[in-house]
């Protein structure tokens, strides 16, 4: 069966992301949203309009001993839908202007994330006062020091907590912003984005759709073969014992490599991609719910629903509803 591919849900305006740039900025911090949101499309329209601004329009110090010129000022935090703060070399001298800005956004229910050491901002102002966060992690002890009521998570990539989200440092802002689309648009979208910036789609480290706490980074290649060679047959009922014979290993060994890879167990990742192959065949596809579970080797449509609802707080009904709404898909078995 030939699955029909449903349009994503119409959007009258972009998305607005603001960025915020503190003084000295990190130019790959800047580099990240722009690279990534400017890339998404919605029925043949940008998805997002992102916006950088700083405290103080002109030239902007960054830690890479260059000056950018950015325009716009902390207005322009007003008019954004989310709004993200970047990293700076100086974390540990939080700007009140811009304390004061991302405060306000968040009092008046915008989205607020943050990269890497942007998260000493968020804090100042506040927002981690009780929440789940993260920074880089070779500033945890500070930030502990700091902020004594962040709960702070040094150990992964990023996390999500309400509306307020941060992540580690450097390319795990990559992670954060495709959560980010992800959740706006859903899987496929940012599997496409992810595709044409060349990053991987979802890090074995990374999150899936309303995870909080991601598992740890990749950190190795021994097993790669093994793990595409499950992408392309996640259909099929993979043991422990496939996955061994197709790297020519025991059982014993390639559990110890794979851990010690991905930081989880071989049939932990095989989940966790068959899960996000679900999640995108809700989003594009009207195959049923027991078509849809054998196509990513969960088994049934009850076996597909205990899964997702246990990793997104959402039946497979209500997730497709959610990012499908002009599709005629069918609903039964959910």
């Amino acid at each position: 069966m030939r699955p029909e591919v449903l349009a994503m849900p119409e959007r009258l305006a972009p998305h607005r992301v603001t960025v915020i740039a503190p003084s000295p900025v990190s130019m790959f911090n800047l580099a990240m949203p722009e690279m990534l949101f400017g890339k998404v499309e919605a029925d043949g329209r940008p998805g997002y309009e992102v916006v950088v601004c700083t405290a103080e329009p002109g030239p902007v110090p960054t830690t890479g001993g260059l000056d950018l010129y950015v325009p716009h000022g902390l207005d322009a935090v007003r008019q954004a839908d989310t709004v993200v703060v970047a990293g700076t070399g100086a974390p540990f001298e939080p700007d009140p202007r811009i304390v004061a800005a991302v405060r306000q956004a968040a009092a008046d229910g915008k989205r607020i994330a943050s990269i890497c050491t942007g998260a000493f901002q968020l804090a100042e102002a506040g927002l981690l006062h009780g929440r789940r966060a993260t920074t880089y992690w070779a500033h945890a002890d500070e930030m502990r020091k700091r902020y004594p009521h962040v709960d702070l998570r040094a150990d992964v990539l990023y996390v999500q907590d309400g509306p307020i989200l941060t992540s580690s440092g450097y390319a795990a802002g990559i992670d954060l912003c495709l959560h980010l689309i992800r959740t706006d648009y859903g899987a496929a979208v940012a599997n496409e984005v992810a595709r044409r910036a060349l990053v991987a789609p979802v890090r074995p480290g990374g999150q899936t759709q309303f995870t909080q706490t991601p598992l740890p980074p990749e950190r190795g290649t021994a097993c790669a073969d093994t793990r595409g060679w499950a992408m392309r047959n996640l259909d099929k009922p993979l043991t422990l014992t496939d996955l061994a014979r197709h790297a020519g290993v025991s059982v014993r060994t390639l559990t110890r490599r794979f851990h010690a890879e991905s930081g989880v167990s071989p049939l932990q990742w095989l989940l966790h991609q068959r899960i996000e192959r679900a999640k995108e065949l809700l989003e594009t596809t009207t195959l049923s719910m027991d078509q849809l579970a054998a196509a990513c080797g969960l088994g049934t449509a009850d076996s597909l629903r205990a899964h997702l609802v246990r990793r997104t707080g959402l039946t497979p009904s209500a997730y497709r509803a959610q990012f499908s709404r002009h599709g005629t898909a069918p609903q039964t078995a959910a």
